[in-house]
């Protein structure tokens, strides 16, 4: 294509793709690097076998995958939708409870960034209501807002805090026949007390997102979970591409939802809590971390002097970190994925060695 044609193209876009500034996956803004802990993945990861050919058109939504998802989560298959990530939940359900250029989303910053970019996407107004101390739910604020949905994100990513479920349940009660509530559960394997998949039958306007991509270890699967009334399911459904999940797909997620797969995805999740607990304790005794936030998922949230720099030094000892500080609520903070014992082990020495030269630089300095 000739630069002459590409600037065509160009003007026929949109003028909302135009302005559109698209989320920085953590994949697609860092290459390089060794050691992953920028993504939040899970680094234990478990191995699977596909059989059969692929010649013919997989079910919308595989029973198979359906029926182990709705036992495991303790739901009525019916309260399941199955979806490419549960970005694609997101994306649905904007797209089919928000009317373009009318309603709106609350969400509440710093949180996953993904709630904004669909809402712009679909042409939805963001009602931004920020986190009290990026811990709990600024209520008045939230109930001042007339959204058709909120989302709310626990753990919270990228803080990791818990929502209080005095909260949720506030929430609940304020937008009853106002706005759908979507809790996003994408971690809640690694605080699974926390879930709020009870208050499903007690809330018909109460959404939950799942995934497998972290707990599960299955982030380059693309498989997410809406849990919801009934009623909620079947709108979805509509807005749903006809084969969202491939064949490959839904035999690996069955797998992964077998008894010893959840076993699997359980005895994961004991080990990454040991080595978030460490690692937390860790950069608590480091001089240069100012804050270490507590954490219920697979990432831990830390206040430093200087997160570009930061993130920079531990490139350069090719290990990869996210800077975080442009998150609304935020400053000068890095997520740490929790990595193997192996990348940990490695992490813990790289970030030593970087505090003890920046404290020194800092004494030559004053």
């Amino acid at each position: 294509m000739t630069e002459q044609t590409g600037a065509a193209v160009n003007t026929l876009a949109r003028q909302l793709v135009k302005d559109l500034v698209p989320y920085a996956s953590a994949r697609s803004s860092m290459s390089g690097g060794a050691v992953w802990l920028n993504a939040n993945e899970n680094a234990l990861a478990p191995a699977y076998q596909l059989d059969g050919t692929f010649n013919r058109y997989p079910s919308c939504q595989p029973k198979a995958v359906i029926n182990a998802y709705a036992a495991y989560a303790g739901v009525a298959p019916e309260q399941v939708l199955v979806s490419r990530g549960a970005d694609e939940g997101i994306e649905l359900l904007i797209r089919s409870f928000c009317e373009p250029n009318s309603d709106s989303i609350t969400i509440c910053p710093p949180t996953y960034g993904m709630y904004a970019i669909s809402a712009q996407s679909n042409q939805t107004a963001i009602n931004k209501v920020l986190l009290l101390n990026s811990e709990k739910l600024d209520l008045d604020g939230i109930f001042a807002t007339s959204p058709k949905l909120v989302f709310i994100c626990s753990p919270n990513n990228p803080t990791g805090d818990l929502i209080p479920r005095d909260q949720i349940v506030a929430v609940l009660e304020h937008f009853k026949g106002k706005a759908l509530v979507v809790v996003d559960e994408a971690y809640i394997e690694f605080a699974p007390e926390a879930s709020v998949v009870p208050l499903l039958s007690r809330y018909s306007h109460l959404v939950i997102l799942r995934t497998l991509s972290k707990a599960f270890g299955l982030a380059g699967l693309r498989c997410g979970f809406t849990l919801a009334s009934p009623e909620v399911i079947n709108a979805l459904k509509k807005m749903i591409a006809p084969y969202p999940i491939a064949e490959p797909v839904a035999q690996i997620a069955a797998q992964a939802l077998s008894v010893p797969g959840i076993a699997q995805m359980q005895q994961s999740v004991t080990t990454i809590n040991a080595l978030r607990s460490d690692f937390i304790k860790l950069a608590g005794s480091l001089p240069g971390v100012q804050r270490v936030w507590p954490s219920n998922a697979n990432y831990v949230l830390l206040q430093v002097a200087d997160a570009a720099d930061c993130v920079s030094a531990l490139i350069n000892a090719d290990i990869l970190i996210r800077n975080q500080s442009s998150q609304l609520g935020l400053t000068q903070v890095v997520r740490v994925s929790i990595g193997s014992a192996d990348e940990m082990q490695r992490l813990a020495t790289a970030l030593q060695q970087y505090f003890l030269t920046y404290q020194q630089t800092k004494r030559e300095h004053a």
